[in-house]
């Protein structure tokens, strides 16, 4: 991989971090939404299907 393609997909991952983190704060503030831990496990999945589809194609 190009160091380009590895600096975009390391900025992916700290954007989608920053994402989980923050659902997992809402949800903790507001618990009647749901669970936590479940919302960032969830986003944690969709970060690591994402990785996954680009270094693939690379």
């Amino acid at each position: 991989m190009s160091t380009l393609a590895l600096l975009v997909l390391l900025l992916l991952v700290l954007v989608g971090l920053l994402l989980i983190s923050t659902l997992a704060y809402a949800v903790h503030r507001h618990p009647a939404l749901t669970q936590p831990l479940l919302v960032a496990l969830a986003g944690a999945a969709v970060l690591v299907t994402l990785v996954t589809g680009i270094t693939g194609t690379g």
